[in-house]
């Protein structure tokens, strides 16, 4: 296998890694048992489009984290059952969880560009 083949692979299971520690920490982090109460469907679409679309970033860094939960959240603002309330605090949510997934994947990811 190739260095370049080698470092792809590592890239993609350091993005499923990442997917998977945020969507872990949201339901079962600190507050996931109030989260989980909270879930409405359209979230869990809204997620899932993050979490897919953070498997296929090749570099996760907090700055790029937030591009993709505010673009995966903008489509959801056009969605009649959604009040952009719910938007907002769902954006505010899922960002705060950078900390967190950056801590527990520790060097896999990078912090905020410079």
């Amino acid at each position: 296998m190739s260095t370049g083949a080698k470092a792809g692979v590592v890239a993609g299971l350091a993005a499923i890694a990442v997917a998977g520690a945020a969507g872990a920490y949201f339901l079962y982090g600190k507050n996931g048992a109030k989260n989980r109460k909270k879930i409405k469907a359209w979230s869990l679409k809204a997620k899932a489009d993050i979490l897919e679309k953070l498997e296929k970033s090749k570099v996760i860094t907090e700055e790029n984290y937030h591009m993709i939960v505010d673009g995966a959240l903008s489509k959801y603002a056009k969605v009649k059952d959604v009040t952009p309330q719910e938007l907002a605090a769902l954006s505010k949510e899922l960002k705060t969880h950078w900390k967190s997934i950056k801590k527990e994947l520790g060097p896999k990811v990078k912090g905020k560009k410079k």
